[in-house]
């Protein structure tokens, strides 16, 4: 249903439509119990509020109805968060209570008039509303919008909400918006004994559904043979001499965490055990997966790639045994 347009102050009768970005579980306090929070927030305020779909840590929020509608659900997410945060300081020994924030996602071409000449309206913002706002320097990923932070108690979230709602009217985005998409979250997966697994709390579920990926990834790690009893295995393309190879690897980016450890500390034990040269490429704009190079004569490449691998079992089997992560 059309949201009824009403006469709001400033003269402004008009629809618009605001768009935020909040992490999961901002999402689901705005969602509420079967909903039901939302639901609310709908029927009092009048807007119409769509939550993205998908499986992303980030979710965009859409406000769409005349001001007066967007500046009542405004109020009443501000309100919420300073409820979720009053709810979360009862268990803490924090004293001094954080401000509510929220995350604005405007058209990059729009910002210049949010930011004024020198600043000047950014600071008119924040000395009149008493809330912080900053806008990105950078565009959001594979976009053309930038991220505005507001923070301060909600009154003043609300005042700074109807500032910028009059200068984004009164200063339509240029040219075309490509709006900014969260990227969906990749579950993390691990293999182990020929099956791949899930992280669900503190227990590992059999996934198949990457399973096909990781038995690839485990197939491509070489056997190591450390009494050399048999003539050791060499990955396709090398030579069995002692010269110096190289061996490249993909690995999930859910997964290089593993690798890595805490401060490079598992990285660096699996080069100095493997004596070879390893480099983990740089996460790549779009891409789910790492480029691992591995240098070094076949027998290093060999002992690191077995030595990854054993990293992913030694990772899946302490996720599949709950018990010894319960026990101290």
């Amino acid at each position: 249903m059309e949201p009824i347009k009403v006469q709001s102050e400033g003269g402004l009768n008009v629809t618009l439509t605001i768009r935020l970005l909040m992490h999961g579980k901002e999402v689901g306090s705005i969602i509420g119990k079967k909903g039901e929070t939302v639901k609310k927030m709908r029927e009092d305020s009048g807007a119409r509020i769509n939550i993205s779909e998908g499986n992303c840590p980030e979710r965009i929020v859409t406000i769409t109805g005349p001001t007066d509608a967007i500046f009542k659900a405004f109020a009443m997410i501000a309100y919420k968060f300073e409820e979720d945060i009053i709810n979360s300081m009862s268990n803490s020994p924090a004293t001094s209570k954080p401000p509510v924030t929220l995350r604005l996602v405007v058209p990059a071409s729009q910002c210049g008039s949010l930011i004024g000449k020198g600043g000047s309206k950014i600071k008119e913002m924040r000395e009149s509303t008493g809330a912080q706002v900053q806008v990105a320097g950078d565009m959001l990923p594979n976009s053309t919008e930038r991220a505005v932070t507001i923070s301060g108690a909600p009154e003043a979230i609300i005042q700074c909400v109807k500032q910028i709602c009059v200068v984004m009217l009164e200063s339509p985005p240029k040219g075309a918006t490509i709006p900014y998409r969260p990227k969906p979250a990749s579950t993390p997966v691990i293999f182990s004994g020929g099956q791949g697994y899930t992280i669900q709390g503190q227990y590992a579920i059999p996934h198949p559904d990457q399973l096909s990926k990781l038995h690839q990834l485990a197939m491509q790690q070489t056997p190591f043979n450390p009494l050399g009893q048999t003539t050791p295995a060499f990955p396709a393309g090398l030579d069995a001499n002692n010269q110096a190879s190289t061996h490249e690897l993909t690995i999930p980016n859910d997964l290089i965490g593993c690798i890595i450890g805490r401060q490079g500390t598992k990285i660096n034990e699996i080069r100095q055990m493997s004596g070879a040269q390893i480099k983990i490429a740089n996460a790549m704009e779009g891409s789910s997966e790492r480029q691992i190079t591995i240098t070094g004569t076949p027998a290093n490449i060999s002992l690191a790639q077995y030595l990854i691998n054993a990293r992913f079992r030694d990772v899946a089997a302490m996720w599949n045994d709950p018990s010894s992560m319960t026990t101290s």
